[in-house]
């Protein structure tokens, strides 16, 4: 005779029904556990379970209610979940899992669960809020039009970033992905209205903690929250960490702040969702990923936005980062988040292994917010630098095919190789807004023309420590905000004057100079005597030649 367990269970629980009310255990507030692995654990009882309640297990472990089938309850485990054993006792809490909020967490490294992993003692949040909350609907929100700097010429002058936007960070492994994020937040530290939330999903806890050290370095840690789902912790730890940073983002949002999360990277965060799913016995789709791998990321990232006026104004923007397999963007994860977010950074890993850092792909590289988030300054001076750019990329594939090249070809790509050379910056060196428009003017006004490429860097500091010290009111009105024809007119002449001094390597025409000459010290006066003593020692000569012939004679 063959025993049915499902036969067993109606057994026992028409049983354990039919006892006193005393002594009888109550099924819709109770469970026992059927089994327990890979931080997944199935429940019988709980009937009255909620969807993604949170659920009380031994030895401080606590669940959540994932998959809510006929006979059992399946849940995911956070904590050390290898305590449980088949047969303990689960109990409902009633309530949804809620993560602590607040400046209690600002320079600490915490769990998605808001427990310290930095060793620095005890974390005393007065205020909690759901991990997982609903979005602001769109009567709530206003348009996105305030910037959210990264301190990345680049980004901030063709990519800009306002604050509420979603912006994906895309590319390969080993193409700066973290680096823009991590710039990001260094450039920002000093703004006691912006937040800052860095999410490490599934990576190793030496590399989070490397990321703590910079950040302590530059004096941003302090303006952070570092949510970490090392590499070897369980998938549901790693599935629940960036709706636990989104949450912690929320509270400064919700309170009339400002904060900006980097989800790095929601592609380990998809993987540890389909490692859930199947595990919990979900149908497979495309990729192996479940139906819902869309609604997964979509309803994180929809909770990045400018609130109203009426709500206090806060923002939450959001910069998950996506990685890619040998630049395919086509793929299910990226072609998802690419439609949920608005707008990408694409790095590039040829542009990359060439020196041009960040990597940025100026082609696939869009932000759907625009100029509306971008100071008027920088509006103003990169107005035609993406266009230079993806002209110098064009012709640049066909350049290298032929040498013979018509003089305006040759100076679209002198232009934009100079450009190329100004956009490229160190990690960790971010700038303000101010002195990447003085520099970018210098750029798309011709001035560097004048420089060879090699040199350009030298003379960026050269150029910003002469504005600083020569012109600092000019500097002081382009960082308020001011941009009008005498602004530019004033600059362009500082411009001028400190390229004279730094020594230009051609003239204005593209004629070579000769070391240490310039236009300035040659002078357009002198250029005339000199040449008009060249007439009056030609007109000797044919004099000369003439006495001689006529004695000849």
């Amino acid at each position: 005779m063959q025993i049915k367990p499902d036969e067993i269970t109606s057994i026992l629980k028409s049983r354990i029904e039919g006892l006193d009310q005393d002594g009888g255990a109550d099924l819709s507030e109770v469970g026992t556990i059927l089994s327990v692995a890979d931080g997944i654990a199935r429940v019988h009882g709980l009937e009255s379970c909620m969807s993604l309640e949170l659920l009380e297990f031994p030895n401080d472990v606590t669940g959540l209610a994932f998959n809510l089938e006929s006979d059992n309850v399946g849940a995911v485990l956070f904590g050390p979940w290898e305590s449980i054993d088949e047969g303990d006792t689960v109990k409902r809490t009633g309530r949804l899992l809620e993560v602590p909020v607040g400046d209690q967490l600002l320079g600490r490294i915490v769990d998605p669960l808001g427990n310290p992993l930095d060793g620095k003692g005890e974390i005393n949040a007065t205020a909690t809020l759901p991990a997982e909350g609903p979005a602001p609907g769109v009567v709530m929100r206003q348009p996105v039009e305030e910037p959210m700097l990264t301190g990345l010429k680049a980004i901030d002058a063709m990519v800009p970033i306002g604050r509420g936007q979603r912006e994906l960070i895309i590319g390969d492994r080993q193409t700066g992905k973290s680096a823009i994020g991590i710039d990001a937040i260094i450039h920002n530290r000093h703004d006691e209205t912006l937040r800052c939330v860095y999410v490490a999903i599934g990576q190793r806890m030496s590399t989070v903690v490397g990321v703590a050290d910079t950040l302590e370095e530059h004096g941003a840690l302090e303006n952070t929250v570092i949510v970490a789902a090392a590499a070897n912790e369980a998938a549901p730890i790693k599935w629940i960490a960036p709706y636990a940073g989104a949450a912690m983002g929320e509270y400064y949002r919700d309170s009339g702040q400002h904060a900006v999360c980097i989800f790095d990277d929601l592609t380990k965060h998809a993987h540890a969702y389909r490692q859930l799913s199947l595990l919990l016995r979900r149908p497979p789709g495309r990729e192996a990923f479940p139906g819902d791998v869309f609604y997964l990321h979509s309803r994180l990232l929809e909770r990045a936005a400018k609130l109203s006026d009426d709500l206090g104004g806060g923002s939450l923007t959001a910069l998950p980062i996506i990685e890619t397999q040998a630049g395919d963007i086509s793929a299910y994860i990226p072609t998802n988040v690419i439609s949920i977010t608005d707008g990408q950074i694409f790095l590039d890993q040829d542009l990359f292994l060439g020196g041009t850092r960040p990597a940025i792909d100026v082609g696939t590289s869009v932000s759907r917010v625009g100029g509306s988030a971008q100071p008027k300054p920088m509006k103003k001076v990169a107005g035609t630098l993406r266009l230079d750019l993806s002209q110098y990329r064009e012709l640049q594939s066909f350049a290298q095919f032929g040498s013979d090249l018509d003089p305006e070809t040759q100076q679209t790509l002198n232009r934009g190789e100079r450009l190329v050379e100004t956009l490229k910056q160190n990690e960790q060196d971010v700038m303000e807004t101010h002195d990447q428009c003085a520099i970018i003017y210098a750029g798309t006004s011709g001035w560097l023309d004048r420089i060879k490429t090699e040199r350009i860097g030298d003379f960026q500091t050269f150029l910003l420590d002469r504005l600083h010290s020569d012109s600092s009111d000019l500097m002081d009105r382009i960082a308020g905000g001011e941009w009008e024809d005498s602004t530019e007119n004033e600059l362009s002449e500082a411009i001028g004057q400190a390229i004279d001094d730094f020594g230009p390597d051609f003239d204005s025409e593209g004629n070579e100079l000769e070391e240490g000459e310039s236009e300035r010290t040659r002078g357009g006066g002198e250029e005339e005597s000199d040449s008009d003593s060249e007439e009056e020692s030609g007109d000797d000569e044919e004099q000369e030649s003439e006495e001689k012939e006529g004695a000849a004679a």
